[in-house]
């Protein structure tokens, strides 16, 4: 990873941090049914070392931009369609940098689920240096990787 970029991404971590601890905390809800993320989205995150777990067995409350900034990386995923082409994964990279950095940037959650959305979102920062290789066929693994992954979201927050 190129180190601007790595100190970008540890500034919007920074800014996460102190503008999630200075926020009110919201009323949860409860869901009137719980999903439960794919066999696949499981086991690729329980292979991240990260610890990501339901709230007494209900989602965990996030805040809308939070929600929205995932669903439009599950969207550039799903769109992008150049998947043989190199250069155009450094691009992808960049738009999803530019969604992560925003969720980072508009943060309002605190206490246990801030604590759970990092959980989710460190495994993301860290496909980014593999989705932008030189190597098509890591760029292509990192890739999966991380459709995967974004698929666990919907399982553990609403």
């Amino acid at each position: 990873m190129k180190k601007p970029t790595f100190k970008i991404v540890f500034l919007a971590t920074a800014v996460l941090v102190y503008a999630c601890g200075n926020q009110s905390n919201e009323t949860k809800k409860t869901p009137s049914t719980i999903e439960t993320p794919k066999v696949e989205a499981v086991q690729s995150h329980k292979e991240t070392g990260m610890d990501l777990s339901l709230d007494q067995g209900k989602f965990w409350k996030a805040n809308k931009e939070t929600t929205d900034g995932v669903q439009n990386m599950i969207e550039l995923m799903k769109n992008f369609n150049e998947k043989e082409h190199i250069d155009s994964y450094e691009k992808l990279t960049e738009r999803l940098k530019q969604e992560f950095t925003m969720i980072f940037e508009k943060c309002t959650m605190k206490g246990e689920a801030h604590n759970q959305l990092h959980n989710f979102l460190i495994p993301i920062k860290d496909l980014f240096g593999e989705l932008s290789s030189k190597d098509l066929n890591k760029c292509k693994e990192s890739f999966n990787k991380l459709n995967m992954h974004l698929a666990v979201y919907k399982g553990y927050f609403e």
